[in-house]
């Protein structure tokens, strides 16, 4: 009877252990089976109007997930008001634009990021990292002017189910100084928006700055690390340099438990291409040389040096243009547009500046692209 009674007792401690076992499986299975893929992403350029091909040209490439910005308009970096540019700006970058492209890259399945920037017109020179106001008074009057702004598309994006929203870029001054303020930005657009968190920091010191990056849900940065001093650089040299890069990104990730995105990352066709890689094409010399391998191994190097890490959640490469309804085939709106500007020179008396691209689209870069964002 004793015997029967310990048997019928380790069958129940038996069955209970299974069954949590069991349960434990399934919860695991389900965590690994929803694991969110890479975000495969590309920084989408507005235009006047997008068809459903646009659409499916990026699916052809792998792409899962766009980037949309919009702007808003400050006048000075030292300027606290910011415009909302809703009705001045590229159909694309208006609010029926944005909603219209989301709508219709969601149909295909493509998700999207919105990530507004602020653009300032008399620049003199400075950028949105240098933004500084000059008294307590005008930094209140600039992150309540931000909050505003930057609702307005929180809302727009909770009203029409986009996934993403980057609520800053590169403020390098305003995230070091008001730190506790950007927690409040970012208190008041979870209020309205329950989608994802992130925002795009500067590679340059401000990424591993920002102390409210455990307020998001992705840490992200605009990864345009330069990689080596030469031009025309081997791979080789340019997967050891993006080792050192790794190990700083990594314990990044590490430290605040959050996946790490580039909210942008890209390269041009020139042979300094590696060197600075944030430099604008406009702002390069008219004899810049040339290098549409450069790009390319500068791209073969990113995938193979990062792809496979496990802080990485993907990247949005910098920049994808599209045709407009226009045009169906890409070369042929390209051609059109390059005679425009070949024409526009010529009117103006000015010497036709080379043809750099910041994008992949024009050269083998896009099929390395295409090799690693369309791989099981």
């Amino acid at each position: 009877m004793v015997s029967f009674r310990i048997c019928s007792v380790a069958i129940v401690i038996i069955s209970i252990v299974i069954m949590s076992f069991d349960i434990v499986g399934d919860k695991y299975t389900d965590r690994v089976e929803s694991k969110t893929p890479k975000m495969n992403g590309l920084c989408w350029v507005a235009g006047d109007s997008i068809a459903e091909h646009n659409i499916d040209d990026i699916l052809d490439l792998g792409a899962t997930w766009i980037s949309q910005t919009p702007f808003g308009l400050m006048n000075g970096h030292t300027d606290p008001n910011i415009e909302l540019m809703n009705e001045r700006a590229w159909w694309g970058e208006t609010d029926k634009g944005i909603i219209y492209t989301a709508r219709e890259a969601k149909k295909k399945g493509v998700k999207t990021m919105l990530k507004p920037h602020i653009w300032i017109r008399n620049s003199n020179g400075k950028w949105r990292s240098d933004i500084a106001m000059e008294s307590n008074e005008e930094w209140d009057q600039w992150f309540e002017s931000y909050k505003k702004w930057i609702l307005h598309y929180a809302r727009l994006a909770e009203q029409n189910q986009i996934e993403a929203l980057c609520i800053g870029t590169e403020f390098d001054i305003t995230t070091r100084r008001h730190p506790d303020k950007w927690r409040s930005v970012i208190a008041e657009i979870r209020k309205v928006y329950k989608g994802d968190l992130t925002y795009g920091a500067n590679w340059y010191r401000e990424y591993e700055t920002v102390s409210f990056w455990d307020d998001l849900d992705f840490i992200g940065v605009q990864a345009y690390f330069p990689l080596v001093k030469e031009n025309v650089p081997s791979k080789a040299a340019l997967i050891k340099s993006w080792g050192k890069h790794k190990r700083s990104l990594k314990k990044l990730s590490e430290k605040y438990d959050k996946k790490i995105i580039f909210t942008e990352i890209g390269y041009k066709n020139t042979e300094d291409a590696a060197i600075e890689p944030w430099t604008w094409p406009q702002n390069l010399d008219g004899n810049t040389p040339i290098s549409d391998a450069t790009q390319m191994l500068c791209y073969e190097a990113l995938f193979e040096s990062l792809w496979h890490e496990s802080w990485l959640e993907g990247f949005f490469i910098w920049k994808w243009f599209h045709t407009s309804y226009k045009y169906e085939d890409f070369d042929e709106y390209h051609t059109e547009r390059q005679k425009r500007r070949k024409e526009w020179a010529k009117k103006r008396g000015r010497p036709m500046r080379p043809s750099i691209y910041f994008s992949p689209q024009y050269t083998d870069a896009r099929e390395v692209l295409k090799k690693w964002y369309s791989a099981e």
